[in-house]
């Protein structure tokens, strides 16, 4: 199996950063021009302060709309909330409409890493930084580079360690009860039997095994779990 990569080698390395004082428009034709959607924002010692993106434009062109508050609405609404909105909708520099505290990586963050990360902030890059400094982005396009790596021959193990390390692995999630779905292997050749409660868990099953070093293939001859059994589990 594949050592999985890191941000330092995903990343792109050439990226396209702004001063804090660019104007807006400016950030917006930079944007456009060279077809990206964000562009970090760093002071001039090249440490970041904060990112603009597509996100932060569109924000700043719908807040232009906004409609005034009256003094019956205005005494329930905080103001520091509403001051900062109106910075950032009405803002006219780079400072003005990005986002601070960017969300970042150091080299060493493997792939698996940065995409839980993506999926749980809900972000599309994550910059990568090495004390304060920018060194690269790491895009969702970059992260499929992960799984696109060439495939190695699986190396040859013993069949014991291969079940053991099957089981070992079935006992960390929960949903894998190995009381009712027995493994054994045979030449590389994990083979389930026993039953299952879910389809989902069959496939969880086949997905796992495959992931195990040393593993040439899966088959699964497990049944469906019987009612009765089921209701006892």
């Amino acid at each position: 199996m594949n050592a999985m990569p890191k941000a330092k080698e995903l990343m792109t390395r050439s990226v396209i950063a702004i001063s804090p004082d660019m104007s807006v428009d400016a950030v917006a034709r930079l944007l456009a021009g060279r077809g990206i959607s964000a562009a970090p924002v760093l002071d001039k010692a090249g440490h970041v302060l904060g990112v603009v993106t597509e996100a932060d434009l569109i924000a700043r062109l719908a807040g232009l709309k906004d409609p005034p508050i009256g003094f019956f609405r205005s005494l329930f609404t905080d103001p520091e909330a509403r001051a900062e909105r109106y910075a950032r909708t009405h803002g006219v520099t780079a400072r003005d409409i990005m986002t601070e505290g960017a969300i970042f990586v150091g080299p060493d963050a493997t792939a698996d890493e940065i995409a839980h990360l993506m999926e749980e902030k809900h972000i599309r890059r994550v910059l990568v930084l090495e004390d304060g400094k920018l060194l690269g982005i790491v895009s969702r396009a970059d992260l499929l580079r992960a799984l696109v790596d060439p495939v190695t021959i699986p190396q040859e193990l013993p069949d014991a360690e291969i079940r053991e390390a099957v089981l070992t692995a079935m006992k960390r999630e929960p949903w894998a009860n190995g009381f009712y779905t027995t493994v054994q292997v045979e030449e590389g050749v994990v083979r389930f039997e026993g039953f299952v409660q879910h389809e989902g868990i069959r496939r969880g099953l086949q997905v796992l095994a495959m992931n195990v070093p040393g593993v040439r293939a899966v088959l699964d001859n497990t049944q469906p779990m019987p009612a009765g059994m089921m209701a006892a589990v």
